[in-house]
């Protein structure tokens, strides 16, 4: 970001009043949730077809209360093994001649996650953390946790050798915020790609939270990337055009924790807001980058899950289209979330 890009954030955090509907903000809201997914016919396309669809589950910042699948096809429940993922399967004998629907609705209720008190953690990592949390250190396709590059960003960050982790994640979240654009142009951004955030500085969620990754790992701080949809605060019913993603972290005598820097970019006035304490402003469907379903899918690990995976033979099947809703059913101005999910 430029020295005018950084002082237009620094007056906006001053001046800019928080985001309408976060000035009376909800503990918990109950949300009914529309993933809908219509696959078209291609006459080119040849060969079994399996439609792959994520499914949201319980986390410590929600409930779900209800899942329905209306298919015209048989379908099954199925996890993936490292994060816990679920996701719903079905295989065709050949592709559809005619278009085909699939819709799943949820209700949930998602809860404002209160981790107020960061500051005041002050220890360190117990030596179980590098055993205990080794997923959530070591490097993804496209998030490096060492080498030339990672080192570079890292001497840019005023590290002292007295910060607890807290205040370590704390810089790096600042800098992040400090040095990445929040835009969408051309091409390149949105795959979630360390090197990318790092030498063009813009990008959409992904891009923000792959340089967080690799800065707080190269750390040894677990991370772990989330991905879903946002649900606004100030509207009651609407379209969602797309993904959410944001991470957790996992920080001594606090537990898992949500950072969200793009959203704090955005929202310059909502920068504490983020960092710990969460709204209730989204659906979280699921954890990880570079996941393998079971049964596995053709065309290799998925960099993320949120989007239906469709594939015939070997190949991806574009003729997908979705649409996604909500609809705020109630909220609640006092609400205990259910708590941290061990790793």
């Amino acid at each position: 970001m430029s020295r005018c890009g950084r002082l237009l954030s620094v007056l906006a955090t001053l001046f800019l009043l928080p985001p309408p509907g976060f000035a009376a903000e909800p503990q918990a809201r109950t949300i009914a949730f529309t993933y809908r997914v219509t696959v078209q016919p291609d006459d080119t396309a040849a060969g079994p077809m399996d439609i792959f669809l994520p499914i949201a589950r319980d986390t410590p910042q929600q409930q779900v209360l209800q899942v329905r699948v209306e298919a015209p096809v048989a379908g099954d429940f199925g996890n993936e093994e490292i994060y816990g993922n679920r996701f719903w399967h079905a295989r065709l004998a050949e592709p559809p001649d005619t278009p085909l629907t699939i819709q799943v609705d949820y209700r949930v209720r998602r809860y404002r996650f209160g981790r107020d008190d960061l500051q005041q953690a002050s220890a360190d990592y117990g030596p179980d953390v590098q055993r205990d949390y080794a997923r959530f250190l070591q490097a993804n396709q496209r998030v490096p946790v060492e080498g030339e590059l990672i080192r570079d960003v890292l001497a840019d960050i005023p590290l002292a050798p007295s910060d607890t982790p807290v205040a370590e994640a704390r810089k790096i979240y600042d800098y992040v915020i400090d040095t990445m654009e929040y835009k969408k142009v051309g091409s390149g951004w949105g795959n979630g790609d360390t090197y990318w955030a790092c030498s063009k500085e813009y990008g959409n969620c992904t891009d923000y939270h792959a340089l967080f990754t690799s800065l707080a790992r190269a750390r040894d701080i677990p991370a772990r990337f989330e991905i879903g949809f946002p649900v606004p605060l100030d509207q009651k019913a609407g379209r969602i055009s797309g993904y959410h993603c944001w991470l957790e972290l996992y920080l001594p005598e606090v537990g898992w924790t949500p950072i969200d820097a793009s959203e704090a970019d955005k929202h310059p006035a909502m920068r504490e807001t983020y960092f710990g304490p969460h709204p209730a402003n989204r659906i979280h469907f699921t954890t990880g980058r570079d996941l393998t379903l079971s049964p596995a899918q053709s065309t290799g690990p998925l960099n993320y899950f949120v989007y239906p995976l469709v594939e015939v033979g070997e190949a991806r099947y574009s003729g997908v289209a979705t649409e996604f809703r909500y609809r705020v059913l109630g909220t609640a101005t006092a609400a205990k979330t259910p708590g941290h999910r061990a790793p």
